[in-house]
């Protein structure tokens, strides 16, 4: 399995990279890590919040998943705008050549769910 063995980041995982773990008792093979970007109104992290889906994509074929579930990354603390988050979302997976055979996005409220669905449609 792909991971990053205890430490080797130092600091952290870098924005806009993922790495895998084990799920524990969650009902689940395995939990993708993922770190996106603080929202700036003064530079365009776009580019960072796309990596972050497109890197858990290419863990995902790397585990051979089938089956991956997104939240929508950096919108809570990170304050990333739902609508821009949910449009860089739902592009970068339907843009991302792999072999995940289906996407969920798993979202905290009816804002959340409103702004990816207006952008499936």
């Amino acid at each position: 399995m792909p991971k990053a063995p205890r430490g080797h980041y130092g600091k952290g995982l870098p924005t806009g990279r993922a790495v895998a773990t084990t799920a524990g008792d969650l009902d689940a093979r395995w939990v993708i890590h993922t770190v996106g970007p603080v929202f700036s109104a003064t530079e365009d992290h776009s580019g960072l919040l796309a990596s972050c889906y497109r890197e858990s994509l290419r863990i995902a074929d790397e585990l051979g998943a089938r089956t991956v579930a997104f939240p929508a990354i950096s919108t809570g603390v990170y304050r990333y705008p739902m609508d821009d988050a949910a449009r860089i979302a739902v592009n970068t997976v339907r843009t991302t050549e792999t072999a995940v055979e289906e996407v969920r996005f798993v979202l905290f409220d009816e804002r959340a769910y409103q702004a990816f669905a207006a952008q499936l449609r």
